[in-house]
């Protein structure tokens, strides 16, 4: 049956995730908090068919579903489900700025913006970190194509337009932003910072997850297949 669009949610926030147990009540929380007094929707997709993730979420205020694992799989299937107006997709380990929903639905009101991001923010005393942060920030701002730690934002209509992200199992972040932009659609950079957990860097060694991605992105830029770049990755992971 269609819904009625007047009593649509405006924002669906669709949170992609796998093996998170530890970590997605605190996600919840924060993520009502954040959107406490707006009309919204929260989507919790899981990429393990067993629900490994979502059956420890406990609010009634929350969706969940699962859907096969890939973080462009489960996002699109997240969007499927949703009835908003404006998507916004986070990652289990970020957290919004204070006001991030009202700057989302202000960016929005205006025809000529398709969707957006924040800048990066990365939850560590660490003065590496500040480093990384300013680079990818530089990065974002001359490029105008965030990546998917940065609480990508898209109109639904634009979203369905685009055909959604592409189902391949790396950089479905930036090949979105690269459509939208060669459609000649503005995407807006948001200057307040999400605030993204450190935890990948730090197990992975700072060092070396800083060259590995920033190759990655290169290679990608240069034309390797997301398929094979995902086999570099995956070997790179377990050595």
């Amino acid at each position: 049956m269609p819904v009625n669009i007047d009593f649509a949610p405006l924002v669906s926030v669709i949170v992609p995730v796998l093996n998170e147990a530890a970590i997605i009540e605190q996600t919840c929380m924060h993520l009502l908090a954040a959107c406490s007094g707006y009309s919204r929707e929260i989507i919790i997709v899981d990429g393990d068919s067993s629900g490994s993730t979502i059956k420890h979420v406990n609010s009634d205020q929350i969706q969940t579903l699962t859907a096969p694992c890939g973080r462009a799989s489960q996002m699109n299937a997240g969007a499927k489900a949703a009835r908003g107006h404006i998507l916004l997709f986070v990652h289990a380990d970020t957290r919004l700025p204070e006001g991030a929903i009202r700057d989302i639905i202000e960016a929005c009101r205006r025809p000529s913006i398709a969707g957006g991001a924040f800048l990066l923010g990365i939850e560590s005393e660490k003065r590496i970190f500040r480093v990384i942060e300013a680079l990818a920030n530089l990065r974002c701002r001359l490029t105008r194509i965030p990546y998917g730690d940065q609480a990508v934002f898209i109109k639904k209509r634009i979203f369905r337009y685009m055909g959604g992200y592409a189902e391949i199992p790396l950089m479905e972040d930036i090949e979105i932003m690269q459509r939208l932009k060669r459609k000649g659609l503005k995407i807006e950079l948001v200057g307040k910072s999400v605030q993204t957990s450190a935890r990948r860097w730090e197990k992975e060694g700072i060092v070396y997850a800083v060259i590995r991605n920033n190759l990655l992105s290169f290679l990608y830029y240069a034309g390797v297949s997301p398929c094979l770049l995902n086999k570099f990755y995956r070997i790179q992971s377990k050595s």
